[in-house]
Order: structure tokens, then sequence, then C-alpha cells
């Protein structure tokens, strides 16, 4: 299968607190027939070290990306979404947001 026939591959940004963003915004990618790949909410208490890893794995999620979106309310970005948002720029990927507050 070539980079042309395969889906696009879609990294979903932004602050768990959208979590029902997120999942119905997964849900429109993937029946628009694209790969989605997002953070997972962690049922446990996570510790410095452990939320460090989980930032970098979300990081390697935007590297296997063709584009990705933020999922955001009312232009909330905290930390953690910005600094994801600064590693699109810097490897040149698309970006867009489901909220129009949001200038990109």
């Amino acid at each position: 299968m070539s980079a042309a026939e395969r889906p696009r591959v879609v990294c979903l940004c932004g602050s768990l607190r959208f979590q029902s963003l997120f999942e119905s915004e997964r849900r429109r990618l993937t029946a628009l027939g694209m790969i989605v790949l997002a953070p997972e909410a962690i049922d446990e208490d996570l510790t410095p070290a452990r939320r460090e890893a989980l930032g970098e794995l979300h990081l390697r999620r935007i590297d296997v990306s063709d584009e990705v979106r933020v999922v955001s309310e009312s232009g909330y970005l905290g930390s953690a979404t910005r600094r994801e948002i600064a590693c699109v720029r810097k490897r040149c990927k698309s970006i867009s947001s489901m909220d129009p507050i949001l200038d990109l």
C-alpha cells in the first residue's frame, strides 16, 4: 500500500478535561476513514516521572501522525498542549482545531 492509498493518521491533542469532545472527534474522524491517535485517561495517581513518560509517548504519537487536531473548548490550552503545538510546528505538520476561537 502506498502512502497515497493509506488512511491519514490524525493525532488528537488537548486537555483530557474535554474527554467527551475527544470521544466525539475520534468517532467523527474514524467514520471519515482516518486512523486516530489520542491520549488516554489513566486511572492511577501519576508520579512526576510517569506523567513525563506519558507526555513523551504522546509526542511520539505526533511523530507518526500526518496531522494534528487540537481538542479544546473556549480557547483553553494548557501547558502540555502548548508544548505539543510547539512540537507540531517544529516538525512542520498540519495542525487544526475543533475550537473556532483558536487561531493555530
